[in-house]
Formats: C-alpha cells, structure tokens, sequence
C-alpha cells in the first residue's frame, strides 16, 4: 500500500497514467464511432441499392384482368438464379397474400411477418430467413386496371453475408491500425513526458549534488515556471553561507577576545594560589568551550557530504585504547565500514569522541559502540559496565539549558556538546540502563534516508 500510495505522489506517474487513460479511452472511443459511421454508410449504400431493383422490377410490373403479370425471366439475373442472395416478391397489401415471387425464392419460404408500408412509402429493414439476416426494402404501390385498384408491396430481399464480411474486415483492419496508433501515442506521450520532467529531473541531480558538496548553487538554465523556484533556492544557499561566515567570523573574535582576559586572571589566580579561583577558571573555561561548541554547530550548513564512519571510528578507538591503557579497558566496536554519517567529519568526531570518553571514564571493564541502520534511521548505541546514571539526572541532562557542570561525574560537559549536536543535526538521544552490561547505554538516532 505504501508503494502505491508513493507511486500515486509522483507527479510523473499522475500525468502518465492521464496519458495512458486518455490514450486507452478516447481512441475506443473513436474507433467505436468510425465503425458506427461506416456501418450506417453501407447500410444506406445496400438501401439505395435495392430501391434501384425495385424501381426496375416495378418498371416490369402490370395488372391485366385482376392478374399480376411479371416477367419469366429478370434483367437482374440474380433473381433468376435459386438461393443466389438477392430475391423479390410481390404481396397483396390488404389480405397479405403472396402474389409473385422470383425463382431465386423457390426453395426458400418467406416468414409471415413482413413489412407492410402504407402506400407510397418504403421500409428498410432486417429480417430472418431461415437462421439467417437479410436486408429488406418493402415498398408500397398503387396499380391500376381497367376494373379494379391494386395495392401491393413489393420486396427486394438480399442476404447479409457478404456485408457482415466487408464489416469484419474493417473492424479487423480499423482495431488494428488504431492498436498501432495507441502504441505510437504511448511511446511518444512517454517520451514527451520524460523531455517536458527533465527539468524536475535535472533540479533534484543538481540538489542531491549540492547536499553531496559537488556544488554550490542550482544552473539558470530552467523553464520559466520552476526559474523562480531556482533563484529562490540559490539566494537561501548564500544567505545560509554568508550566516555560517558570520558565525565562524564571530566564534573566532570571541575565542580571542576572551582567550587574554582569562590568562590574565589565570596568572593572578596562580600567583596568589588561590585553589578556589583556579576552580571557577576552570569551569569557565568549561563553560566558554561548550558555549562555543553550540553555537558552531547551530552554524553548520544544511547540505552535507556523507562521509564513512569505520575509519573515524578506528581512530578513535585507537587513541582511547591508548588514553586508557591503564584501565586495561576492552573497546567493542561493531560498524559496517559502508554506513555514512550524512554531517561534518568534526560533529562525528565529536559526538564519538565524547560518548566513547564519558563511557571509559565511568566503565569498570567494557565499553560497546555498535552502529547499524534500521529502516532510514542511523543508529549509534554506546554501553558500559559503570554504575550507569540516576533516573532523575538522565531528566537533567536531556532538559535543554540545565548547566553542564551538574552533571554526574563521568558524563560532563562533553554530554551536552553531544546534546546540541544531535540536536542540530534533528536527532534523537536517550539514556538507559544497558541490559548486557549494567551500565549506562546511550542511544542516538538520526535520519539517514537518502
């Protein structure tokens, strides 16, 4: 169901089923009309046809003493001919007796049910004879001898075979020559399709490049509709740029503009050994480097290159191995070396960092990172043996803008810089208890659909 609905959401697929519905209703649709017309057409071609038959057979007609007089043989010479498709008769129109019939009817008998115009009038219609159509044109005469009036009507009879052929074949050739003509139009609706979505096509390549960081801005080169769309997106790209320049610019200014002041009191501090004004230097420190943290990662571009998370991963186990010989800690790390992180290889390294640290300050033995993908979901899960960390801090810590020196011992600052990360990046953390190892177990989830 979700494939179809999808399907039905892309604006390709709703014109080309349009096409297609257009295509496979509209030309039935006029190939059922052109068979009506055709049929109508040699319908009227075979009525004309017999109403010149009668014309002659009347011409040939005469009453003498009462009697119908016709002649023995016919010009049309069809008529003389027995079951040869084209015969005539000759009925009494008061008592509907049968008064001639031509010898093509000899082995044939006429139903009782024909036609009987009013005089001067004529009916062209269909009739069984013998489990088998015929046309009939009845026309109705008025002849005169010298005692009485005669009202007759005259019938000009011929079988359909040859017109139920003739219609077979046009309906074979017609359905056919409009079969091709279908799969024409299919072809070229498709193609006109594909020619007139090229645009749409060529938008989403060239904004999958510039999230990819292969470019930096859309081409010009669109219709007139989307060319708004375009020039809008190019200007939000260089405010977005001209934004992350400012905050760089700045981050940098305060960084220095702070970096004096502080080794100034630092110095003081030292001088006077002050253990005291040493510890609140340090948490100022703490504080300006976490402070500078958020806002540069609220400064980060939109559009991001993936890039492999294994060799960053490796680095960083290597050095923690290093850092925390000592401890004689076993780092468990389980990552497929083709997942990507669709961020900064900095904002990795610094989320990695500062988990697989907090967990090897407060591991006893082991620390786990598995990263996998579920769905479109990346999935960072990280797990130690410590003692884990108290319910009501766990609220603490994902609380936005609870100080970062409350924090329990083990899992500082560097947990909030991980906080606003996976924040800027629309991504999800959560702290629990590991089920295998006891300690704490940290979830990050971040959308990796591509």
């Amino acid at each position: 169901m979700a494939n179809v609905n999808a399907w039905f959401n892309s604006l390709k697929s709703r014109l080309l089923l349009s096409a297609v519905f257009m295509v496979l209703v509209l030309l039935p649709i006029v190939g059922i009309t052109i068979i009506k017309a055709y049929q109508n057409h040699m319908e009227a071609g075979v009525s004309n046809e017999l109403t010149a038959y009668s014309y002659s057979l009347l011409a040939v007609a005469e009453f003498e003493q009462g009697q119908l007089q016709m002649p023995e043989v016919l010009a049309e010479n069809r008529f003389n001919i027995g079951q040869s498709g084209m015969y005539a008769a000759i009925s009494d129109l008061k008592n509907a007796q049968l008064l001639w019939q031509s010898q093509s009817l000899l082995a044939i008998t006429l139903p009782k049910n024909m036609p009987s115009p009013k005089v001067g009038e004529s009916n062209f219609s269909t009739i069984n004879i013998d489990n088998t159509e015929h046309f009939i044109y009845s026309f109705s005469v008025l002849f005169s001898d010298i005692n009485n009036d005669h009202i007759v009507t005259l019938h000009i009879i011929k079988e359909q075979s040859s017109f139920l052929v003739l219609m077979a074949e046009f309906k074979q050739q017609l359905w056919l020559g409009l079969l091709i003509l279908m799969t024409i139009l299919l072809i070229l609706q498709y193609v006109w399709l594909r020619w007139s979505l090229q645009p749409l096509s060529r938008l989403t390549a060239e904004i999958a490049a510039i999230e990819q960081g292969k470019s930096n801005q859309l081409s010009n080169h669109y219709p007139l509709e989307l060319q708004q769309v375009t020039d809008q997106l190019n200007n939000l790209l260089d405010t977005e740029k001209m934004q992350r320049t400012r905050y760089r610019n700045a981050l940098s200014d305060l960084a220095h503009s702070l970096k004096t002041p502080l080794a100034v009191i630092q110095g003081y501090v030292k001088a006077t050994n002050d253990k005291n004004a040493q510890e609140q230097i340090d948490v100022m420190n703490l504080m300006i480097e976490h402070q500078l943290k958020r806002a540069q990662s609220a400064g980060h571009a939109a559009w991001y290159l993936g890039i492999e998370i294994a060799p960053s991963l490796r680095k960083l186990v290597n050095s923690l191995e290093k850092i925390y010989r000592d401890k004689a800690l076993i780092i468990d790390s389980q990552c497929d070396e083709k997942l990507m992180f669709k961020g900064d290889e900095a904002d990795l390294l610094e989320i990695l960092g500062n988990l697989l640290d907090n967990a090897c300050k407060a591991a006893k033995s082991v620390v786990s990172i598995d990263i996998q993908t579920m769905g479109h979901q990346l999935v960072f899960i990280v797990e130690d043996d410590g003692q884990g960390i108290d319910p009501d801090d766990v609220t603490k810590i994902l609380k936005r803008g609870k100080r970062a020196d409350t924090y329990q011992q083990g899992h500082g600052i560097g947990l909030a810089i991980v906080r606003d990360l996976v924040d800027s990046y629309k991504g999800t953390l959560s702290i629990n208890t590991s089920s295998t190892y006891g300690g704490a177990c940290f979830t990050l989830t971040f959308n990796n659909k591509t």
